[in-house]
């Protein structure tokens, strides 16, 4: 944990388990680290990334967020991405060009941990080259991701995941929903 944060701190990338699937993370306010992962997985920029968060304070920091995203994050059954309205205080590398970021908020321990000692949200995006399938568990992660992140968290390299990815709902401030992947 703590050498995950000193990476995440100096502006590193790191692979780590995820309440889904293995992803890639980075500090999530720092613009250099972003465009690292983007040239990682060799994802186009216009393909927004998501950030994790570990507490309703921490979201609050960021977004707006509707009373029907509290019911929703309170219901699910599974990880909930939610898209959100003119975010704040992150950088524009995150934003979409329509104004509105993803977040999680993670309920899988080690995360929570994580993004609190960094005391900053984290870029989430799954383990793979952008186009290729995602990793089912950490065996099936490229030689390339391995190779191009900065330190790998020795945790959970077993494990099969219940939820290959999170839910995604865009909820608008304006009352609209939509389902963007169930």
């Amino acid at each position: 944990m703590e050498k995950a944060v000193e990476i995440l701190k100096k502006g590193g990338i790191i692979l780590y388990p995820t309440d889904t699937i293995w992803g890639i993370g980075c500090d999530a306010t720092n613009v250099d680290a972003i465009e690292k992962v983007f040239k990682i997985k060799q994802r186009d920029k216009t393909k927004n990334l998501i950030i994790l968060v570990e507490s309703e304070r921490r979201l609050q920091e960021y977004v707006n967020v509707p009373s029907l995203a509290w019911d929703l994050i309170d219901l699910s059954n599974k990880p909930l991405t939610i898209i959100y309205d003119n975010p704040q205080n992150l950088p524009k590398t995150l934003i979409s060009d329509k104004n509105t970021i993803g977040i999680r908020l993670t309920h899988d321990p080690f995360c929570k941990k994580l993004i609190s000692k960094l005391n900053k949200p984290i870029v989430s995006t799954s383990a793979n080259i952008s186009g290729e399938s995602s990793p089912e568990n950490f065996s099936s992660i490229s030689s390339k991701i391995l190779e191009g992140v900065d330190y790998i968290i020795n945790l959970r390299h077993e494990e099969i995941k219940k939820y290959a990815s999170s839910s995604i709902i865009q909820l608008s401030e304006d009352g609209r929903i939509k389902v963007i992947r169930e």
